[in-house]
């Protein structure tokens, strides 16, 4: 995808928004639900700022200001994000903390990184144009460098515009979200994010943007990435919750796929069982939808609300050192008794 390049569905808010050019706010709180492309129409919005040929207000991604950011080294522009999101980026180790210290990259934006942007704000301007600060995810900033963008962002240096990205504004300092304007980005309608990823070669398009939550670079990462769009652990969970069988098979199921993989996806399940529950239409997993609804009916709610709350807990927890197969074994049984009459005994 080219940085320089808004995605389909953000052309028209983006065309709107870079038209108060000429009275623009010096900061920017882009947001919206994970997956929608917040930080593809930050970068594309950075480019629009900086472009030197811009007719209609976006980039022409032809100029040497779009080429430069492009290749990573326009004097004008500056991201700002965690070490491990730059390594995962792609950022050579020499740009990284972590390759001086020897440590395992830190998932902070750290209060260095907000003073080392202080001599750049005093030098002046490449071309005399727009300077672009790009932060994200802003909810990385710990509260120091918080504090510290804070205090920039009440006298904002000249010629200046931060984009913050984020995907939960409420996780910032409140006194920060008010020193910015605030861009929600929508979701993308059904049949656009379908069309998009189809063209992306994504075959059961639908599948993976139900199981994304209808955001469709999350359905894309997950195709491309290899994940089923209804991975066989919540096939077998479902088949094994109708027929009451053994939890020693979704165990093992469990055990042999990443922490963080399983509990998201059956966090997804238990909103789609809460739904039915309540005799609502199931949002992510739609080809299951006869057998969520069977099992929806014979819930005990309490023991569904208690359950949903020990996976969000577990969400917290999947990138803490844990022992894989004690987890395994242990939600494996809890998710099983959780959708089945308490009469009922896992194996």
């Amino acid at each position: 995808m080219s940085m320089t390049a808004f995605l389909p569905w953000q052309q028209t808010l983006a065309s709107q928004w870079l038209s108060q050019q000429q009275r623009f706010a010096h900061a920017w709180l882009i947001h919206g639900l994970s997956g929608i492309g917040q930080l593809e129409f930050a970068l594309a919005g950075a480019a629009s700022l900086l472009c030197e040929d811009s007719a209609s207000g976006v980039a022409c991604g032809q100029c040497q200001a779009c080429h430069w950011l492009q290749a990573g080294n326009h004097p004008d522009f500056r991201r700002i994000r965690p070490d491990a999101v730059a390594a995962q980026e792609g950022a050579s180790p020499e740009d990284t903390e972590a390759a001086a210290s020897k440590k395992q990259p830190s998932k902070d934006i750290r209060i260095e990184q907000i003073r080392g942007l202080l001599p750049w704000f005093n030098m002046a301007t490449h071309r005399g144009g727009w300077r672009v600060a790009l932060l994200y995810p802003a909810e990385a900033m710990n509260t120091i460098a918080a504090n510290a963008l804070l205090k920039i962002l009440e006298e904002p240096p000249a010629h200046t515009v931060f984009l913050l990205v984020a995907e939960a504004p409420d996780r910032l300092l409140p006194t920060l979200v008010s020193r910015c304007r605030r861009l929600p980005l929508p979701v993308p309608g059904t049949s656009e994010s379908l069309q998009w990823l189809q063209a992306h070669g994504v075959a059961d398009a639908s599948a993976y943007l139900a199981a994304a939550g209808g955001a469709p670079l999350l359905a894309h990462q997950l195709a491309q990435g290899g994940h089923a769009a209804v991975p066989d652990f919540i096939r077998l969970f479902l088949d094994l919750a109708a027929h009451h069988g053994a939890r020693s098979q979704l165990a093992d199921a469990l055990i042999a796929e990443d922490a963080a993989v399983w509990v998201d996806a059956f966090q997804r399940l238990w909103v789609d069982l809460g739904l039915s529950a309540h005799g609502l239409g199931v949002r992510y997993y739609p080809g299951q939808s006869k057998q969520i609804q069977v099992l929806a009916v014979k819930l005990d709610p309490l023991a569904l609300a208690r359950t949903g709350q020990w996976l969000q807990t577990q969400r917290r927890l999947v990138s803490h050192p844990l022992n894989v197969k004690l987890l395994g074994d242990y939600a494996a049984e809890r998710l099983l008794q959780a959708v089945r009459p308490y009469t009922v005994r896992a194996q």
